[in-house]
């Protein structure tokens, strides 16, 4: 309440001025409190964080007109700059790019040219990558001769050649350089590859080929044919800008002799791979024959055992008495070698008609590929504590090839190397003493200059084990 005496001593607009006065007063007694005791409610903080909101919704509904007008939004925009590379060099056995586009390729200078019309002067990815397109990379002998070629990534202002020749079909481009002429890695570092990436086109796809080998393409034109309706193309010395729309460099390739389903989205297998064989060269037999059910008008089949007969290295000295004996045992034998000049489609039928496959480890194994569903393949080791190597390359690979697998280890005495080496040597005592020299020590020991001599006493049971299993 006013006290009357007091307001009556001052005029009515010093009352005024007062009151103002005060008011100034209170509000600064107020605005200090908050800076003090609460900061983080300091008007000018909240008056900031309402004009910070009102800003916010209008930026939102500025990005939303944006984006339904097929446009992106500026944050957008800078996520789209940090896109996934467009080439993979971070798996072990293998580099490639895939991508989509304008795609140039320039044979005789080994680049391939992707085309944007994104400004690529604020991407934080690498816009060049230099790759070698043969899965082989954890070795140099392979990689030594397979050529380097480069993918950029470049705007289309940017002085690039034009297009010679425009298909309308993806392509993949591989190397037939690496270890290409080895039944082996003809199969799990290309063929198999090669399928993997492709078969999903249904012929229009185009394979293009550095470090180009005419024989090569010869010897499996076929299988190349059932994947493409265009003829390989030598791009090395290619004087044309071929394009593309798609394109893949270099091949996806995670095993030996086998596909790693899951790295593919179609989800294609070592089963579709030998579908694919058998419809190529009209193999008759799917499955192996099952001696249980073996009897026809009373005469039952024989099962057929084929010995894969090498000639150079990891000979089977003893071939005719190991045939004998497994003649004895009711197989009817076959004896073959393949070389790089054999007709594979005529191989292919002769291992089609076969129910067991034996031979030293080697390449010539991968013939197994042929046989028929729930057939035998039997891999001899060879003396020197390879086994890691053998089932790698043949004992993991036969159950996507649905085959059964046994192998048989030769002992010291069955070795030629016992020919060569007092039994104290470390090459027959201490294998591993050998590994640690490196892999040229061991090929030339173990691989190159071993043969073997199979006791057949002791391999009788292995040939008997097969029976059991085509039993069931």
């Amino acid at each position: 309440m006013q006290d009357p005496v007091l307001a009556k001593s001052f005029s009515r607009n010093e009352r005024k001025r007062f009151g103002y006065g005060g008011l100034v007063l209170i509000l600064i007694i107020i605005l200090s409190s908050c800076m003090v005791f609460k900061p983080h409610l300091h008007p000018l903080f909240m008056i900031g964080e309402v004009m910070n909101l009102q800003l916010s919704i209008t930026a939102t509904t500025q990005d939303l007109l944006v984006l339904n007008d097929t446009t992106f939004p500026r944050a957008m925009a800078k996520e789209e700059k940090e896109v996934k590379p467009i080439c993979n060099l971070l798996e072990a056995r293998s580099d490639y790019c895939e991508m989509k586009g304008d795609i140039r390729v320039v044979g005789n200078s080994s680049t391939i040219f992707l085309v944007t019309h994104d400004d690529l002067s604020g991407r934080t990815a690498n816009n060049s990558w230099t790759l070698r397109p043969y899965p082989r990379k954890d070795s140099a002998a392979a990689m030594a001769q397979v050529k380097n070629w480069t993918v950029k990534l470049v705007q289309e202002t940017a002085e690039i050649p034009k297009c010679g020749a425009f298909h309308g079909y993806p392509a993949v481009l591989f190397s037939q350089g690496g270890f290409s002429g080895n039944h082996f890695h003809d199969f799990t570092d290309l063929l198999v590859p090669i399928f993997a990436a492709s078969q999903h086109f249904n012929g229009d796809v185009h394979f293009l080929a550095t470090d180009y080998r005419k024989w090569w393409t010869g010897k499996y034109r076929m299988l190349l044919g059932r994947l493409s309706k265009h003829q390989v193309t030598e791009i090395d010395n290619d004087n044309v800008v071929q394009c593309f729309p798609s394109m893949t460099v270099g091949l996806k390739c995670h095993k030996e002799l086998g596909i790693d389903s899951s790295k593919f989205p179609n989800k294609v297998s070592m089963k579709h791979f030998k579908t694919f064989l058998r419809t190529t060269f009209s193999l008759p037999r799917t499955q192996s024959i099952s001696l249980g059910n073996a009897e026809d008008s009373g005469s039952p089949r024989r099962p057929r055992l084929m010995m894969i007969s090498r000639k150079k290295t990891r000979m089977v000295m003893n071939e005719d008495e190991v045939l004998e004996m497994a003649e004895k045992l009711g197989y009817e034998v076959v004896k073959a070698e393949a070389s790089i000049s054999t007709n594979l489609s005529t191989f292919a039928g002769v291992v089609n008609s076969c129910d067991v496959m034996m031979g030293v480890h080697g390449a010539g194994l991968t013939n197994m590929v042929f046989l028929p569903d729930n057939g035998v393949v039997i891999q001899v080791i060879p003396l020197g504590e390879i086994d890691g190597f053998g089932m790698r390359d043949f004992g993991y690979p036969s159950a996507d090839l649905n085959v059964k697998y046994l192998e048989y280890k030769i002992g010291v005495n069955e070795s030629s190397l016992v020919d060569s080496y007092p039994l104290d040597d470390a090459v027959l005592k201490d294998p591993q003493s050998i590994h640690r020299k490196g892999w040229t020590a061991l090929r030339s020991i173990y691989l190159d200059q071993q043969n073997v001599r199979i006791d057949v006493n002791r391999f009788r049971d292995t040939l008997i084990q097969a029976l059991t299993l085509l039993q069931h």
